[in-house]
């Protein structure tokens, strides 16, 4: 689904990228410009890079309700300006009531579209009270002066752009399934189009109670009673006690090195901070830059380290709370020294001779955005409903979109999914569980300053589309911009394929590779990422060729310390300076 709303909006990516947006006193990147220009007014108004991540998170849940949500969950890492490292999980959660069988029938079959498209798919959103907990332990500002502009965004409207619209036109009917969806995203029966106004009263009314009030108004009051009603009526789990028993997890970072720079990223029960951590210590044994990008050795190598990657992703990760994660021996150099001394130089590994094989299913459409301040604090978050617009259904009144997110669990340990990732019963269904992730909001650091806040949406892929954004830019000179928007490649063990975005291989390449046994397969643009980089458009210290991006409009920037880039696969974001 993803990968079809690509081809409608994205700019060609075998194209020369544009220089990333250059600034010096704090620069925010959203999927929405709107949302971007909320975090950059916290930022001109003296918030640091939390507050702003707290704003820009509200705001997207009014202009981006594809994905940006208050009725969905997901993960913030921070470094903050004095070093120390955090995160933060939000993560929803598995209603009190949930059992490992429930998306079976009598015979243990998945019952189709179950853990997709009904109250059954909803999990105990978690983002209110994680955006709350951030903005408590380190922001600096009100809650009512974070949530304003969300809530005039919500309460006034706000005009759709060609990629508010695109969303709009790839759900089509499915928007109109749930009469109180349709009400918001069909009025007068119709879908809205470019040029429309979307407007959002009851979401807020929603909003304002929450900034009035706090989390007690969602977890232990009207709206988590109004959420629980309409799960009730529809079939769902969910129930006023569930609210009531959520608490958001503050957890240590994933860390790890790699070629001089320190990566934080994010833990279990994400696996997306391990599975990266894994692969650059696999690949730090190549020489990545002298092969060259996308040159068949490169792409074989890094196939060939994330077929083993995903083999302990899928297979050995899981809630901390409910499994114990090997996090230490997943990140031992010498773990990652024996899983290379497996790759054969010239043949690919068949993916049905490594580990166990179990499904699991992890929808695409989330979001992620990135945050720093003039003072050195940097703030990555990706949030999400699992598909676009969730479950398709809205709360009664409440105008909150609700996720789908019970179906990132294993339905069925042994049967296949939608998109063919395997892995587990360490991800089974189980009450208060959180589901497995591969969300990974990343931050590197170097000389203990911040370098590059990166992560992405694309449900299994965002581990690829992070960590190859990480190589491009450390092994291969590139600028964000250019990093980001650099077409990409993606393997992810079972099913046994490696995936190519239009004009990532050459067709020698592609040959040279199928030589080596390497199945290889195109498809549409997948993902939208969102970085920013720090002193130089690069990784490396600014140079004639990397000048052409320090300036801003038509004007020099003098002393340019922070460059912002959008991806090029989707239009209506924006990478904003504070001017």
């Amino acid at each position: 689904m993803v990968a079809a709303l690509a081809a409608l909006q994205a700019a060609a990516v075998q194209a020369a990228s544009p220089p990333p947006v250059a600034g010096r006193d704090g620069m925010v990147v959203s999927a929405q410009h709107l949302a971007t220009e909320v975090g950059v007014d916290v930022l001109r108004k003296g918030g640091n890079a939390v507050d702003a991540a707290v704003a820009v998170g509200y705001a997207l849940a009014v202009v981006y309700p594809q994905a940006g949500n208050i009725g969905g969950g997901g993960f913030m890492t921070v470094r903050l300006a004095d070093g120390r490292t955090t995160f933060l999980d939000f993560r929803e959660k598995a209603p009190i009531a949930a059992t490992a069988t429930m998306f079976q029938d009598a015979k243990g079959e998945v019952i189709p579209d179950l853990s997709t498209n009904s109250w059954k798919a909803v999990g105990v959103p978690g983002t209110v009270m994680g955006l709350e907990r951030a903005r408590v332990l380190y922001g600096t500002m009100s809650r009512a002066a974070l949530m304003a502009p969300a809530i005039k965004l919500a309460r006034d409207g706000f005009v759709l752009g060609q990629g508010d619209a695109a969303v709009m036109a790839l759900e089509g009917e499915r928007l109109g399934q749930d009469p109180a969806m349709a009400r918001i995203f069909l009025p007068a029966g119709r879908l809205l189009t470019k040029g429309d106004r979307l407007a959002q009263r009851d979401l807020a009314a929603t909003l304002s109670l929450i900034s009035a009030k706090g989390p007690d108004a969602f977890y232990k009051g009207p709206i988590g009673a109004a959420i629980a009603d309409a799960s009730r009526a529809g079939g769902g789990l969910i129930t006023p006690e569930d609210f009531a028993r959520y608490e958001v997890r503050e957890l240590k970072p994933i860390e790890c090195d790699y070629r001089g720079y320190h990566v934080i990223s994010a833990p279990p029960p994400s696996s997306g901070g391990v599975a990266i951590c894994q692969a650059l210590n696999i690949l730090e044994g190549y020489d990545l830059s002298a092969m060259g990008f996308r040159s068949a050795a490169e792409v074989h190598v890094l196939a060939e380290a994330l077929r083993r990657v995903y083999v302990d992703r899928n297979n050995k990760l899981g809630d901390p709370d409910f499994v114990a994660n090997p996090v230490a021996q997943l990140l031992d150099r010498s773990y990652a020294a024996r899983l290379r001394a497996s790759i054969d130089p010239v043949r690919a590994t068949p993916s049905s001779t490594l580990g166990p094989a179990a499904p699991a299913h992890e929808g695409r459409n989330t979001t992620h955005y990135s945050v720093l301040d003039a003072k050195g604090s940097a703030v990555s978050v990706t949030y999400t409903l699992n598909d676009w617009f969730g479950a398709h259904r809205v709360a009664g009144a409440t105008g909150i979109v609700m996720n789908n997110e019970m179906d990132d669990f294993t339905a069925k340990v042994g049967a296949p999914n939608t998109y063919g990732l395997i892995q587990g019963a360490n991800n089974a269904v189980a009450p208060g569980k959180t589901p497995l992730s591969s969300m990974s909001p990343t931050i590197l650091t170097k000389d203990g300053k911040v370098a590059l806040i990166i992560g992405s949406p694309g449900g299994s892929r965002i581990i690829t589309i992070t960590l190859q954004a990480i190589l491009n830019m450390i092994d291969h000179g590139m600028d964000v911009q250019a990093a980001i928007d650099a077409p990409r490649i993606h393997m992810q063990w079972l099913p046994d394929v490696v995936y190519a975005e239009p004009f990532a291989l050459s067709a020698d390449t592609r040959a040279l590779l199928e030589q080596r046994g390497h199945v290889v397969t195109e498809e549409a643009p997948w993902g939208i990422a969102e970085g920013i980089v720090t002193g130089s458009p690069t990784l490396q210290p600014a140079t004639p060729a990397t000048a052409r991006v320090l300036s801003l409009g038509d004007q020099p920037l003098a002393g340019a310390t922070m460059f912002g880039a959008h991806d090029a696969r989707q239009q209506g974001g924006s990478a904003e300076p504070v001017r």
